[in-house]
């Protein structure tokens, strides 16, 4: 029950809808982003300026509240923005989503591609299969959408540490259990792992970060399941919070992201991002493929070559992210199963 695509649940960013316009028609039709929204996001704003090669994305709009108002319906409104853009839209079905969130959902999926996602996180919503029965048959019966239309996704959120990975391989084998028993036009498992916080990591060296999302997945061993992810960054979100901005990379490899966070007290930042590029250009995660890898390896190869222009945070995630999103569908079988 997989379709072949990565769904990559991501931030409404200029560096992450970067990594999304750039992708090549191939990669673009493997992939279907989740884009979380919070309140304040303008997403049909960066779309006008980056609308999405995958020409669909699934909107979580769960952090958005319900308005008193009965004229006024984010998800439809969002509907009808992104139909004027030409960019279909899959609503994102949320266990406490109400009775009158779920009908706007259900119209808004029937104004572009009759779809929707379902996104379940077990240690919320069920605890049990009477319990994942009971919340799935009141969703898809309040959107008034069949499982064969609804593509479901296991997010298990955070995966912090090893001894979490290893009770949520346990729990994710329960849940798929269950979902075998209807008839999803796909199912995915999701999970995260990159710690929502950089700043304790060392700076000017390459650190390892393991990908124990991809590894719980990988273990699973299930036929037919897909893949999704946060792509380079946390499940965690971290509202309010500042970091520092030093260049930073999120560079993934099949068992680890590597952390190239470059200080070079003293110099100017148009140096060390380039020596950061270099660096990471010469080192063993250096794709064989070089530039050719994605576009994210070929805008670190060109910062290599030249020291002009130190980029910007929306920069650093625009490359990691496309490098993720390329070396996951290398991973990934191309094909359903």
């Amino acid at each position: 029950m997989t379709d072949g695509v990565y769904r990559p649940i991501l931030r409404p960013r200029r560096g992450e809808l970067a990594a999304l316009h750039h992708l090549d028609a191939v990669a673009a039709g493997r992939v279907m982003p989740i884009i979380e929204l919070s309140p304040g996001d303008r997403l049909p704003q960066l779309l006008r300026q980056m609308p999405p090669r995958t020409g669909a994305i699934a909107v979580d709009l769960s952090a958005a509240d319900e308005p008193a108002d009965p004229l006024c319906s984010p998800p439809l409104d969002l509907a009808e923005e992104l139909a004027d853009l030409g960019v279909a839209m899959l609503p994102v079905l949320r266990a406490y989503d109400s009775r009158r969130r779920l009908a706007e959902h259900g119209l808004a999926a029937r104004m572009h591609l009759g779809r929707a996602v379902l996104r379940l996180q077990p240690h919320r919503d069920a605890h049990n299969p009477a319990t994942a029965t009971a919340t799935a048959e009141r969703l898809l019966t309040g959107a008034g959408l069949d499982a064969e239309r609804v593509d479901l996704v296991i997010d298990l959120a955070e995966t912090a540490c090893a001894a979490h990975a290893n009770r949520f391989e346990e729990r994710a084998r329960h849940v798929l259990r269950w979902a075998r028993t209807a008839p999803w036009r796909s199912i995915s498992v999701a999970a995260g792992a990159m710690p929502p916080n950089l700043d304790d990591l060392p700076t000017d060296e390459a650190v390892p970060v393991g990908r124990l999302d991809a590894q719980v997945w990988a273990r699973l061993s299930e036929p037919g399941i897909g893949y999704a992810d946060y792509g380079v960054t946390s499940p965690v979100r971290r509202l309010g919070i500042s970091h520092r901005q030093l260049p930073t990379l999120r560079y993934t490899a099949e068992r680890d992201w590597w952390i190239y966070r470059w200080a070079r007290r003293g110099a100017r930042s148009d140096d060390r991002c380039h020596d950061l590029c270099r660096t990471l250009v010469g080192s063993a995660q250096w794709p064989s493929a070089g530039a050719r890898f994605s576009w994210g390896d070929a805008q670190i190869a060109r910062q290599a070559r030249s020291a002009r222009g130190g980029g910007s945070a929306a920069n650093w995630i625009a490359w990691s992210t496309s490098h993720h999103i390329a070396h996951v569908l290398r991973a990934l079988p191309s094909e359903a199963a």
